[in-house]
């Protein structure tokens, strides 16, 4: 159940294939072996309207990639990392790319079609 929502500068969807980094997002967390179910895996992103931060060149990536809790520190860290990995191959020059994991509390609800 990984949802990752990448934030990032306005106007980086012009200048990066944002698509590509979701879909191979998606592809490496659906294949990944703590992932059982890989339908209920989510990838998408977020222009910023406005930003600053403090680095050049003023563009940002910031991923937040939320999970069920039970998964193990180690497996943690490797999803972690696994974002990152593909954040820097898709998006090498961009000023500041950062990784955020977070437990999704239950209760969760969701519906799907």
């Amino acid at each position: 159940m990984p949802h990752i929502t990448i934030e990032h500068s306005k106007g980086l969807d012009t200048t990066h294939d944002l698509q590509a980094l979701c879909d191979t997002l998606w592809e490496t967390f659906a294949a990944h072996p703590s992932v059982t179910a890989p339908d209920t895996v989510r990838t998408r992103t977020i222009a910023a309207t406005a930003s600053r931060i403090g680095v050049e060149p003023q563009s940002f990536a910031h991923a937040t990639l939320l999970l069920l809790p039970g998964r193990d520190e180690a497996t943690r860290n490797d999803l972690a990392q696994l974002t990152m990995d593909h954040l820097q191959k898709h998006l090498p020059d961009v000023g500041s790319l950062t990784v955020r994991l977070d437990d999704l509390n239950q209760p969760y609800l969701k519906r799907m079609l």
